[in-house]
């Protein structure tokens, strides 16, 4: 296979610089010049894929070294980005930033070694001139294995702030400047609780913002050397992920695993759902926003994350689909929540009904729970069997009462002890804890196994 895919990361040395602004139109402006772009998110984020896949026309994918593995890097970026023309590699936080406390891992920095790729540095120029060339040489020289190839100015004031800024790079850093991008509003894309609001969920709105990101950053930054720069990286020297490598396919007939998806649900990695295809099952989209049922013949039902508090009204309005779900998760049937799925699956969000399945209410709240978790399963379930190990990530800002059921989902650790989170009942497993199933690919084929049996045991009933 071709792992010579030209390819750049686009970081920054703290967040609020402008990173997803300068990868979306990066993107899109490559894009328009009738490319194909691969788009990568480095961390857990699932909102900033979702901008990169409308300017792209494919899925936006994530490489998170914590929760699939560093090594599985390289070969999901090769798997995401085949018969692509150029990656562009959006990264996370700053430049250096990961997991606390596990030095580099997961940072956007580990992620560019392991992708031998050229790194571009946005800076936020708003409060500066001649300062940014100090801070564009500490960020090149701090690791001499990251590639700092290129800067890309943003938020500048004036033709005259650029020539200032230009004057002191070309002076103090060695670092070529690649564009000049003004402050734009005509760009800005909305914000809440949990960052900006998905594209999911603007349908419109967000496609005239990634064509405005595109159009910024085409007038703005020079592509050509954008493209050259990305065909610097050599390659790769690995295989491509490949799903059915991971799974055990199932021998039989393919249950049917429907996926929740629309605005309320809009979090979900593409290799999940990749994987239980593999391990054989038939895996089919529904959006319980506007589905009054499950799909025919449903087996087992996966739950994602997303913005369940947003549309809770909706969600709630909808009781014919609430007590689907409720009638298959009585049956015995697999159901997994995660994040938004558990808050579903409870008997109140926010005081509204949901779909009662789990002993349990949530709420909004002013705290927010962030954070990398390593977490064992405390128990066998159709998810995992009882001593499963996995990393994941928590994000939210809703608490649940209780927050573990009888049965917990998962165990983990923290500065003040051991911790329980999240619910078994029957053969329902929820839970706050995102996980990539690539870290742990055995969970898709537990999964597709349990959704057959259940199948085999109900047919024809």
């Amino acid at each position: 296979m071709n792992d010579s895919i030209p390819r750049l990361v686009v970081a920054a040395p703290s967040s609020g610089a402008g990173k997803t602004t300068v990868a979306t139109g990066l993107i899109a402006a490559l894009a328009a010049r009738g490319l194909k772009v691969s788009p990568h998110k480095v961390g857990p984020d699932y909102i900033d894929p979702g901008y990169h896949a409308l300017a792209a026309g494919r899925p936006g994918r994530n490489l998170d070294a914590w929760m699939s593995g560093p090594e599985r890097i390289a070969p999901l970026f090769a798997h995401g980005a085949a018969g692509a023309d150029v990656a562009v590699v959006e990264g996370v936080m700053g430049l250096y930033d990961g997991a606390a406390g596990r030095g580099e891992l997961a940072s956007t920095a580990q992620v560019a070694k392991l992708l031998r790729a050229p790194v571009v540095l946005v800076v936020d120029a708003s409060s500066q001139s001649r300062s940014v060339a100090a801070l564009v040489h500490g960020f090149a020289s701090w690791d001499p294995q990251v590639r700092l190839a290129g800067v890309i100015l943003n938020k500048v004031a004036s033709d005259r702030h650029e020539t200032l800024l230009r004057e002191a790079l070309e002076e103090g850093s060695g670092v070529p400047v690649l564009g000049a991008v003004r402050r734009a509003k005509a760009v800005d894309t909305p914000s809440r609780h949990l960052g900006l609001v998905p594209a999911a969920e603007r349908s419109a709105d967000a496609l005239r913002a990634v064509r405005e990101m595109g159009e910024l950053v085409a007038a703005s930054v020079d592509l050509d050397e954008v493209l050259a720069l990305a065909r610097t990286a050599p390659p790769l020297g690995c295989t491509a992920w490949e799903p059915a490598a991971e799974v055990e396919p199932l021998v039989g007939p393919r249950p049917r695993i429907a996926l929740a998806g629309g605005a309320a649900f809009s979090f979900s990695y593409a290799e999940n759902a990749e994987l239980l295809a593999a391990a054989g099952a038939e895996v089919v989209p529904f959006d319980p926003l506007h589905d009054e049922q499950l799909p025919e013949r449903t087996s087992a039902l996966v739950i994602g994350g997303g913005f369940p508090e947003v549309y809770v009204s909706e969600l709630s309005a909808n009781a014919p689909l609430r007590a689907a779900v409720a009638q298959l998760a009585a049956s015995g049937a697999p159901v997994v929540g995660e994040c938004a799925g558990l808050l579903y699956l409870g008997r109140e969000l926010d005081g509204l009904p949901m779909c009662g399945v789990l002993d349990a209410t949530a709420r909004m709240t002013p705290r927010l729970t962030l954070g990398y978790r390593e977490a064992v399963a405390l128990a066998d379930s159709p998810l995992a069997a009882a001593g499963t190990r996995v990393r994941g990530h928590e994000f939210h800002r809703t608490v649940t009462e209780p927050a573990a059921g009888p049965s917990p989902a998962w165990g983990w650790r923290t500065p003040t002890g051991p911790h329980t989170e999240g619910h078994l009942h029957g053969s329902v497993h929820a839970s706050y804890l995102h996980l990539h199933w690539t870290g742990a690919p055995a969970l898709a084929t537990r999964l597709v196994r349990h959704a057959a049996a259940w199948a085999a045991s109900h047919d024809g009933s």
